[in-house]
Order: C-alpha cells, then sequence, then structure tokens
C-alpha cells in the first residue's frame, strides 16, 4: 500500500513543480520587454528619431496595454479560457521581441510596444486566478514567488542589455528576449493541462459575480496599486537615463539598474516569506513605504554619492511593494474566479494610472533637462500611498 502511494504521489509532485517551474518562467518573461529599453535609450532615440517624450511612450503604451487589457480579464476568461489566454499572451510577447530583430522607426518600434503590452497583459490579468485555483492554502507565498520572478526578469534584462547590444546590436539586444519567450510557451503549454479552458472555454459561474465596481475598498486598492507601479514603471524607464545624463557610461546604469531590480527579487521572497505572519498587512506596507521615500530622497538629494544606498532603498521598497498591492487584492475573497476579477480591475485601472509616470517624467526632462521633479513627484506619490494604507483594516478584524 505504501509503496503505490508513493508511486502514485510522484507523479503528482513532478506535475505540482513543472507547474510552477512553468509560471515562474512566465513571470521572468513579463518585464524584459520593457527592462531593455532604459539601458539602450542613448542608442534607441538617435536610431529611431524620438525625444524623450516619444520614448517615454516606448514604456508607456504597454502600460496601458496592460491597463486595458487587464480590465477586461472576465470577459477574457470566458471567452479564451485562462489556458488559451495565457498561451496567446505569451506568444504576442516573444512575437513581439522577434520583431525587434529588424531595423525599425520609432512608430514601428512603438507598434512592438503595444503588442508586447497586450501579451503581457493576458498573463496578468489571467494566471493569478489560476494560481489561487492550484495553491488555494499558499497563495500569499505563491503569488510572492510569481511577483518575484517577474521582477528576477527585468533584473536580468537590464544587467544584459549592454552586453549583449555590443554582441548583437540593440535590435538584436531586444530581441534576443523571444527566445526565453517561447521556452516559457512551450513550458506552460506542457504544464498547464488541468487549467480550465484547456480544452474549451470557460463557461460562466452558476454564482452571481461579486460587484467589486461598487465597493470603496476596490478603488483605495486600484489607486494603491497604480501609484506603487508607477515607482516600478518610472524607474524602470527613465533610472538608467538618468545616470548616463550624470556621465556614467551605459553598462554601469545598466547594472546600477539590474542592482535595483536584484533588491526587488529579495524583497519579494522575503515578502513571500513572512507575510503570511502579518494578518494585518499595514505595518509591513507602512515599512515598505518609508524605505521607498529614503531611496527618492537619495535621487533627489545626492544621486551619485547615494548610488548604492538609492539602489537598496528604491528596490527594497519597490519590490515589496508590487507582491503586497497583489496580496492585499487577493485578500478580498476566497473565491478564485472573484478574486481573479477583483485583481483584473485593480491591476486594469492600476497600471492606467502607473502609465502616467514614465510620461511625466519624459516631459519634464523635456522641459528641465533633468529627472529631479520626476522623483519628487513620486516621493508626493508615495505619501498617498501610506494615507490609503491606513484604511487598510483586516476584513477578519
Amino acid at each position: 500500500m505504501t509503496m503505490c502511494t508513493t508511486r502514485a504521489a510522484t507523479p503528482q509532485r513532478a506535475g505540482a513543480a513543472l507547474a510552477i517551474a512553468g509560471m515562474l518562467l512566465l513571470g521572468l518573461n513579463l518585464r524584459p520587454a520593457l527592462a531593455a529599453i532604459g539601458p539602450l535609450l542613448d542608442l534607441i532615440q538617435p536610431a529611431t528619431g524620438l525625444s524623450s517624450t516619444g520614448a517615454s511612450l516606448l514604456t508607456v503604451l504597454p502600460i496601458v496595454a496592460m491597463g486595458v487589457f487587464s480590465m477586461a480579464g472576465g470577459p477574457l476568461r470566458r471567452l479564451l479560457g485562462e489556458r488559451g489566454g495565457i498561451t496567446l499572451g505569451v506568444a504576442l510577447v516573444a512575437l513581439a521581441c522577434l520583431l525587434r530583430a529588424a531595423p525599425l522607426g520609432g512608430l514601428a518600434m512603438l507598434g512592438t510596444a503595444l503588442l508586447a503590452g497586450i501579451g503581457i497583459a493576458l498573463v496578468q490579468a489571467l494566471l493569478p486566478a489560476t494560481i489561487k485555483r492550484r495553491h488555494p492554502d499558499q497563495v500569499g507565498r505563491m503569488m510572492g514567488l510569481y511577483t518575484t520572478s517577474i521582477m528576477g526578469g527585468a533584473a536580468i534584462a537590464a544587467a544584459s542589455a549592454a552586453g549583449l547590444s555590443e554582441w548583437l546590436g540593440w535590435n538584436g539586444a531586444l530581441s534576443f528576449w523571444a527566445v526565453p519567450a517561447a521556452l516559457a510557451l512551450v513550458l506552460w503549454l506542457v504544464s498547464s493541462s488541468d487549467v480550465p479552458g484547456a480544452s474549451g472555454r470557460v463557461t460562466a459561474s452558476a454564482a452571481a459575480p461579486v460587484n467589486w465596481w461598487g465597493r470603496r475598498r476596490t478603488w483605495l486598492l486600484l489607486a494603491f496599486f497604480g501609484i506603487g507601479t508607477g515607482a516600478f514603471t518610472l524607474v524602470l524607464a527613465w533610472l538608467p537615463p538618468f545616470y548616463t545624463q550624470l556621465g556614467w557610461d551605459r553598462a554601469a546604469a545598466g547594472y546600477l539598474m539590474a542592482g535595483v531590480t536584484m533588491t526587488e527579487v529579495v524583497a519579494g521572497l522575503t515578502v513571500s516569506a513572512v507575510i503570511g505572519r502579518f494578518p494585518d498587512r499595514r505595518g509591513p506596507v507602512f515599512l515598505v513605504l518609508s524605505l521607498l521615500i529614503g531611496g527618492l530622497l537619495c535621487l533627489m538629494l545626492a544621486p551619485a554619492a547615494l548610488a548604492l544606498p538609492a539602489c537598496i532603498l528604491v528596490g527594497l521598497g519597490i519590490g515589496s511593494l508590487f507582491p503586497l498591492s497583489m496580496i492585499l487584492a487577493m485578500d478580498q475573497s476566497e473565491n478564485p474566479a472573484d478574486a481573479g476579477a477583483l485583481l483584473s480591475i485593480v491591476q486594469g485601472g492600476g497600471y492606467l494610472i502607473a502609465s502616467l509616470m514614465p510620461l511625466l517624467a519624459g516631459w519634464l526632462r523635456d522641459q528641465f533637462a533633468d529627472l529631479t521633479w520626476a522623483w519628487a513627484a513620486m516621493a508626493i506619490g508615495v505619501l498617498v500611498m501610506m494615507v490609503i494604507t491606513s484604511r487598510f483594516k483586516p476584513l477578519k478584524a
């Protein structure tokens, strides 16, 4: 009996490990199409003719697409199924990266950014509900691992961008990311046969869905996610150009961005390991918001002398906020479909808010040839997040 049980359990453990690997590889491919842009912007702009405001659209357009398509998470789930929608999403990411291998003008580059954003949005809108369904007792941990893999992909892309551009040119450095995206597509197809929609569309639930739009907490979560993700997109798009403008070489600026994102990875892993000990999430949230404020002050007051502290503090703050934002949303319902619907709204509206920060920073850079005012605007946003956090009393408290 014991031997039979062990034999039966082994394929289950292998299947679970494969599913987690598929989730992590999907996450790793959700940011390189954006993160590789910043360290190469001084090459991309003269080659494409994009101004600073136009170049900011290479980050803004994907974020807007994430917002619009995340809002449609429920309809997309019913139309495509979770498996089908995620498959289409990662395929679009691979295609967008592959298209960048050709010598593109500014408009075509913006088109690939929009295509990548649509693909990313499909995955982000549909995968969290799958995670909650597969791991109902470990949602915080798995969401922490998933969001950490997203930040890990950004770190790898930022650190490798300069080196890949010397080897392949800037077009090749951007198109390189079609390879891991294709691998993620294959692994997802192999590991996702038990996902709803594997052989057809997901049917609507018999239970009436929760009207999240009519709840005040939905709007607080949306604003919280949007401002916090705005910090991520701002740093992702403009930290490397900020330091190259200060005289740093392209590789050093890319390594600094990689340092920020690796710190984000550490922070995300820490959150996934300890967040279960804090039913009231407000204490950890206040802590990480304080760290982020400290990092932004370093960038405003002494960016060259305090580059390392800025890197660490900003990375810890942003890296913790991303999983915390998603966990706060997933806490609102035990039902995976309802939690996924709420997260779709929160991500959708939040990404639309977040898209404004890189655009604002690009405009400020065109006007003042400096990004200090962008860091100041972000610091004000973090103070707003502190006020919002005070409203996040646990539902069961």
